[in-house]
């Protein structure tokens, strides 16, 4: 019973991190910009349907790696995310216009905390993930919002073909 116990605890652990978003102190986003995750660049994807898994590495250069991905439309891909600096990063994936009203909203609020399925807060040295589906053909971009970070380029583009 007890090794049942702590397996399902172990297993459950890793979403709940997730979950819990990392941003120190502020507020949950999700009562500032309702249904984020409702987006034009995509949806959350069910893990079980991920048909890839595509490593992206942050760092304090800010700059992503890969920094330009190609998808297909309706595709759902697993985000395996190394923060590979000494600074918090994160992977936010939106629109272009999503994204710069996201970051206009954390330099108002630098200590905002938000979990959302779009995105990923990496502590320094740590991993996250993002399971996601792009539903349409186009351009999405994916950025860090934390402040400053954005506007030094740290910024990528999934094509969706």
């Amino acid at each position: 019973m007890k090794k049942t116990f702590l397996i399902l605890v172990l297993g459950v652990l890793p979403a709940m991190a997730q979950a819990a978003g990392n941003h120190d102190g502020g507020h949950d986003m999700a009562g500032m910009h309702k249904d984020m995750h409702v987006s034009m660049a995509g949806k959350p994807g069910d893990p079980v349907r991920a048909g890839r898994t595509v490593e992206v590495t942050m760092d304090d250069t800010m700059r992503f790696t890969p920094d330009q991905i190609k998808v297909k439309a309706g595709e759902t891909v697993r985000f395996f995310v190394r923060n590979a600096g000494k600074l918090q990063h994160e992977m936010v994936i939106g629109t272009l216009e999503e994204l710069k009203e996201h970051a206009n909203m954390m330099r108002g609020n630098p200590a905002m905390k938000h979990a959302e399925p779009n995105m990923t807060s990496v502590p320094a040295g740590r991993v996250g993930g993002i399971v996601w589906q792009f539903d349409k053909p186009g351009t999405v971009y994916f950025a860090c919002l934390v402040p400053g970070h954005f506007e030094a380029g740290m910024v990528g583009k999934v094509e969706v073909e």
